[in-house]
């Protein structure tokens, strides 16, 4: 895909709504995110706790815990890109 290109994927609506909800769980459930740093360590824990999944055998992965991490990544990334640098873009 070309830089800028974008097109349809299936799935990805499901999984865009499910990114959706949980960053609003998590707007619910704990302050903004104060900086690129603390941020970043947000990020790396929920990718942490990916990589802990993909780490297990094929046999004993649970996809429906490697969906749900990628969706905590994606939001927290979300969350990084609305709390820090929106602000830091404006100020």
């Amino acid at each position: 895909m070309a830089d800028g290109e974008w097109r349809y994927e299936e799935g990805l609506p499901e999984f865009l709504a499910a990114v959706r909800y949980e960053l609003r769980r998590a707007r619910e459930l704990h302050r903004p995110i104060a900086s690129a740093h603390e941020g970043y360590a947000v990020i790396a824990e929920e990718l942490d706790e990916f990589w802990d999944e993909v780490r297990l055998k094929e046999d004993q992965r649970l996809p429906g815990r490697m969906y749900a991490e990628l969706v905590q990544v994606a939001a927290m990334a979300m969350r990084v890109a609305e709390d820090v640098v929106a602000i830091e873009l404006e100020g």
